[in-house]
């Protein structure tokens, strides 16, 4: 099953969505395979994360179906230098039950789109290496791999690489 993208509300997040992001986040710990975060996380802990968020430039988004939060997608500074300041790092997190549906890359397609109206050139994506549903993912989307960092994370006494994928996207609105 896919998810038809014409039933599905994509938007801004709200602070009171803020215990749903962090339920769907901390579904993703135990598998290894997309967060470093060993343990779930409170949602306390993500304030100061959700407010760093701003709609016209780091955008946080949550998708919906039915009124049913599936996941959300969000922007962050990459590196906290103004230098830096048309980079940003993309994070997608998919409730259990829309994962291997098509909503990634719907989520993906929406930001590819809307990504220069944000001032933004480059998008960074770092992905564990045996994520291979992930790293697929941004492939499709002409994402190349721009750095391998081996052995980076230990997840359950096993080293694990994180690699580095980026997109050159065509310029937009001046930031």
């Amino acid at each position: 099953m896919t998810f038809d993208p014409a039933l599905l509300s994509l938007r801004d997040a709200t602070l009171d969505d803020l215990p749903g992001i962090v339920a769907i986040y901390n579904s993703t710990v135990a598998s290894r395979q997309v967060t470093a975060d060993l343990d779930p996380i409170p949602v306390d802990s993500r304030v100061a994360w959700f407010h760093a968020h701003q709609p016209k430039t780091r955008p946080l988004w949550v998708v919906e179906h039915n009124g049913v939060m599936l996941g959300w997608l969000s922007l962050s500074d990459f590196y906290g230098r103004p230098a830096y300041h048309r980079t940003a790092e993309v994070s997608i997190y998919l409730s259990e039950a829309a994962r291997g549906k098509g909503l990634g890359r719907y989520l993906l397609q929406q930001l590819i789109a809307r990504a220069p109206g944000f001032g933004v050139r480059t998008l960074l994506g770092f992905i564990f290496g045996h994520n291979e549903a992930s790293l697929r993912l941004f492939s499709a989307f002409g994402f190349a791999r721009w750095g391998d960092l081996p052995g980076v994370a230990e997840l359950d006494g096993v080293e694990r690489d994180l690699i580095i994928v980026g997109l050159r996207l065509p310029d937009g609105v001046p930031a």
